[in-house]
């Protein structure tokens, strides 16, 4: 099979800026490097900004996600998924909360990779209202009604 590949564009905003790549030829996401780190003490988060803006291509939206690694970090992405619109031409970031008192937090530093970015297919929708849905077998099953 074919890889598939788009084409993305990516504009440093600061010359120490990293162009997001993979770690490894095969991975999903792109690494995102900081360039700088903000801490808002008064919320409890860590602002991490990339020095990078990206054009995401039409039809496609870039999902931020944390690298596995934050898992040996005092850190939980705020938004759980960030989400980069098509349109959006702005810095790409990354909020984090604290997981732990802010004072004594272990957090990613300037220059280390604090997340990745995944580009997936974005369909335009057309919502339909209807008087009834399809039935299947979990019908309106909600939380946890598939089991633990």
């Amino acid at each position: 099979m074919t890889p598939l590949f788009i084409d993305m564009k990516v504009q440093k905003l600061v010359e120490h800026a990293e162009i997001p790549e993979r770690a490894h030829k095969w991975d999903a996401g792109l690494d995102l490097v900081a360039t700088d780190m903000y801490h808002d003490r008064e919320y409890g988060f860590v602002e991490y900004g990339t020095g990078i803006a990206v054009e995401i291509p039409k039809g496609y939206v870039g999902l931020l996600f944390p690298r596995s690694s934050v898992s040996k970090k005092d850190l939980q992405l705020a938004n759980s998924v960030g989400v980069i619109d098509s349109n959006y031409r702005g810095e790409v970031k990354l909020r984090y909360r604290h997981t732990d008192d802010p004072e004594s937090s272990d957090v990613y530093s300037v220059g280390d990779r604090v997340g990745q970015l995944v580009l997936v297919p974005c369909p335009q929708v057309r919502t339909l209202e209807v008087e009834k849905l399809s039935d299947t077998s979990r019908g309106t099953g909600g939380f946890g009604s598939s089991g633990t």
